[in-house]
């Protein structure tokens, strides 16, 4: 490469000083002034992973945060691959919005997070909802079976904290609705939660609807979203 060289003479010494060598002085036929730069090495993306198949959603370990949470005490949730969050209860015609499944006259409980099993629609659908209410009333008879409850109820393990467990099952016209329930008091709240399958059932629609999911895959899904309820405490 050719730079311009300026000699400064000094005393009878003499310093060869050589400044203002760059490319834009270098010329330009030379073959090192029209390599271009090496490109910069960049880190490849990780492929993304394969989607879990609806009929098993489950929480892994390397998802560090939860898709919710309370305060200590209270009720989290970590991720459940194949679901949604949301923080409201209003996708089902027979289910309502309430708090609870099933609440009493007068309850004043809060809808505190839904997950939503992804591909769930008005024929099917399944999602964990999970309420809460603080009032006396509803602490009261948190763990009693209400009259809509089916069968024997039981008690279950729900995160490490014991809770009531119960089934129900409602209808009209063609909508349908089952439910797994379970009751928790904790850290002076009620909680309800309720693993429920609803929909329409498919054959009334002209042509008839394929449902995204079977109903052992949506109990399956379930399952999984239960697995992955704990406390804050």
């Amino acid at each position: 490469m050719q730079c311009t060289l300026r000699t400064v003479l000094a005393g009878a010494a003499l310093a060869a000083l050589v400044t203002g060598c760059s490319l834009s002085d270098a010329d330009p036929a030379h073959p090192a002034a029209a390599k271009p730069a090496a490109p910069t090495a960049t880190a490849q993306r990780p492929a993304s992973s394969t989607p879990t198949p609806v009929s098993g959603p489950t929480a892994t370990a390397a998802q560090a945060a939860d898709a919710f949470a309370e305060p200590v005490p209270g009720i989290a949730v970590r991720p459940v691959t194949g679901t949604t969050v949301h923080r409201d209860f209003k996708r089902s015609y027979l289910a309502m919005d309430a708090w609870t499944l099933y609440p009493a006259a007068g309850s004043a409980g809060r809808p505190l997070v839904a997950l939503v099993l992804d591909g769930s629609n008005d024929v099917t659908s399944a999602e964990m909802r999970i309420g809460r209410s603080d009032t006396a009333s509803d602490l009261q008879a948190c763990t009693t079976p209400p009259a809509e409850a089916t069968g024997t109820a039981g008690t279950a393990d729900v995160g490490g904290v014991r809770a009531t467990h119960f089934n129900s099952s409602d209808a009209a016209m063609s909508h349908y609705l089952s439910a797994d329930s379970y009751r928790v008091v904790h850290g002076g709240a009620c909680y309800a939660i309720d693993l429920i399958i609803a929909g329409t059932r498919p054959e009334v629609y002209d042509p008839p609807r394929t449902p995204p999911f079977t109903q052992d895959q949506a109990k399956a899904a379930l399952a999984s979203m239960l697995a992955a309820v704990h406390w804050t405490h």
